[in-house]
C-alpha cells in the first residue's frame, strides 16, 4: 500500500506538530518500524521547525509526503530566503549546538537530504529514508 498527500500550512509553531502527527500516523499505519518512524518524524520536525523559524513573513509553506513499500520522501517548500548548506559544512570550529544543528541532525536521521532552490524561487528540502517494515505478525503454537 502507498500513501501520498500534501497539505499547505501556515508558517506558524502550531503547524509543525500537526504535520509531524500525520506523517507518523501514515508510517505506522503502514507498519514501519518504531525507531524507523521516530527517525523521520524527527527530521520532519527540524525541517519544518527551520521554515517557521526563518521563512520570515510569508504565510503558508507545503509539505509532501510519498510512503512506498521501500521509501519515504518528504518535500518541505517554502518563500522563504533559503540558505547555502555548505556554509554549514565549511564552518569547522562551530560546536553541535550552534546555527546548523538542524542541518546535521537531518543528515544524521535519512538516507539523503537535498535543498534545491526552484524555478519559480521557493526553497525546497527533500528527505528520503529507506524503509523497514514490521515482519508479519505469526501466532505461535503452544507446545
Amino acid at each position: 500500500m502507498d500513501i501520498a498527500f500534501a497539505v499547505h500550512l501556515p508558517v506558524d509553531t502550531g503547524s509543525v506538530p500537526l504535520i509531524r502527527g500525520l506523517c507518523r500516523q501514515a508510517l505506522e499505519h503502514l507498519g514501519v518500524e518504531g525507531t524507523v518512524v521516530d527517525e523521520i518524524s524527527l527530521a520532519l520536525t527540524e525541517a519544518c521547525a527551520n521554515v517557521v523559524q526563518h521563512a520570515g513573513e510569508h504565510t503558508l509553506y507545503e509539505v509532501a509526503v510519498a510512503i512506498d513499500d521501500r521509501l519515504c520522501r518528504i518535500s518541505v517548500v517554502d518563500d522563504g530566503e533559503g540558505f547555502d548548506p555548505s556554509t554549514l559544512a565549511e564552518g569547522g570550529e562551530h560546536s553541535p549546538l550552534e546555527d546548523g544543528r538542524g542541518l546535521r541532525l537531518m543528515q544524521a536521521l535519512v538516507d539523503r537530504l537535498d535543498f534545491r532552490h526552484e524555478a519559480d524561487g521557493r526553497h525546497r528540502v527533500t528527505l528520503e529514508k529507506r524503509l523497514t517494515p514490521h515482519p508479519p505478525l505469526r501466532l505461535v503454537d503452544p507446545v
